[in-house]
């Protein structure tokens, strides 16, 4: 099965520069695709690719067109390439085509393993997978995919057009508790969890109820697998999170921002929206301003890392003795 260039261009529009009549097969990288296959080339840097590339047709922007007409003159695989202005984009729509063409899209209705309490509310056109666990008093919007063995909690509402991958939960208790005569006193969660529309949330995920409040995720955020959410914290819209990040209890964190993977929040901070954390950083303060933020210790020989990290507990004390240098001089100069 596949589909040809001319259907491609009929759904998703682009500027064709050779032969609609051309089956596509399967997508594939540069690197690998062959004759019968399409890709697509994002980044410029790797433009050298197109020369040597087997592709059947490869999706490219304007400028790097003429390249891609030129490449693999006198092969099978010739110089055909779909324009457009955002390549990236162009293909990931053509793999939501894709997918739906070939029949691997989500069939609505909730399988005959998964456990749905009572006073549950599931959408008709929703499709909940094998050995899923939708908790009493739960909504799941609708269009809404929960791929098997993902739990919803009582009372969580999910949106409309969400994925939630296997394994993820949604509305475990929160990390709560009261320390007491050496031990510690389990404080009841009492909130729920509330998820926007369009939203995505990968493998083994964890998003805790609220203590009292809800915990909310807005409209269009994306989350990666292995990652933490912890309870009453507020992720703004279209906020995406790569793998294994971490969010302690009550930040709250703006809209349209990106935190690299393994990256961490501590709890009761404040991110803007439109900020940027860079992998395995850690956000110990509350950033008010957007921008690109990154604080990690570089990685070193062990050895090296003592050494540094041993002055750089001493960081202080030097920039004393700078300070008490710099007014000596000062006073010198006076006199």
């Amino acid at each position: 099965m596949g589909l040809s260039v001319a259907a491609i261009i009929e759904a998703l529009g682009g500027e064709l520069h050779g032969d609609p009549d051309r089956l596509i097969t399967r997508l594939a990288p540069l690197e690998h695709a062959g004759s019968s296959e399409l890709s697509f080339l994002v980044n410029p840097r790797l433009a050298p690719l197109l020369a040597s590339t087997q592709a059947g047709c490869v999706i490219v922007a304007p400028a790097l067109a003429e390249a891609a007409r030129q490449r693999g003159q006198g092969s099978k695989s010739g110089g055909d390439c779909i324009v457009t202005n955002d390549p990236h984009l162009y293909f990931a729509r053509l793999t939501q085509l894709w997918r739906r063409a070939h029949g691997g899209a989500a069939v609505p209705g909730v399988h005959p393993s998964a456990v749905v309490e009572p006073g549950a509310l599931i959408d008709p056109s929703a499709s909940v997978g094998a050995l899923c666990f939708i908790g009493r008093g739960a909504r799941i919007g609708a269009g809404t995919v929960l791929k098997p063995r993902a739990t919803v909690g009582e009372d969580c509402v999910v949106g409309a057009r969400c994925i939630i991958q296997s394994g993820a939960v949604i509305g475990g208790d929160g990390f709560g508790f009261a320390p007491h005569d050496g031990a510690w006193e389990k404080i009841e969660q009492l909130g729920a969890v509330r998820i926007g529309d369009d939203v995505e949330i990968g493998a083994n995920t964890c998003i805790d109820r609220g203590a009292l409040d809800d915990t909310v995720i807005e409209d269009g955020v994306k989350l990666d697998n292995l990652i933490q959410i912890g309870h009453n914290c507020h992720i703004g819209k279209h906020t995406a999170m790569a793998g294994c990040v971490g969010v302690a209890g009550s930040a709250r964190i703006g809209a349209y921002c990106t935190i690299g993977g393994a990256g961490m929040i501590l709890g009761h901070l404040t991110i803007a929206d439109h900020v940027h954390i860079s992998s395995a950083s850690i956000v110990t303060r509350s950033i008010l301003k957007p921008g690109h933020y990154t604080g990690f210790f570089p990685l070193d020989e062990n050895a090296n890392w003592e050494k540094n990290a041993a002055t750089l507990k001493r960081i202080h004390e030097l920039r004393e003795r700078v300070r008490r240098l710099e007014a000596g001089s000062h006073d010198a100069g006076q006199a």
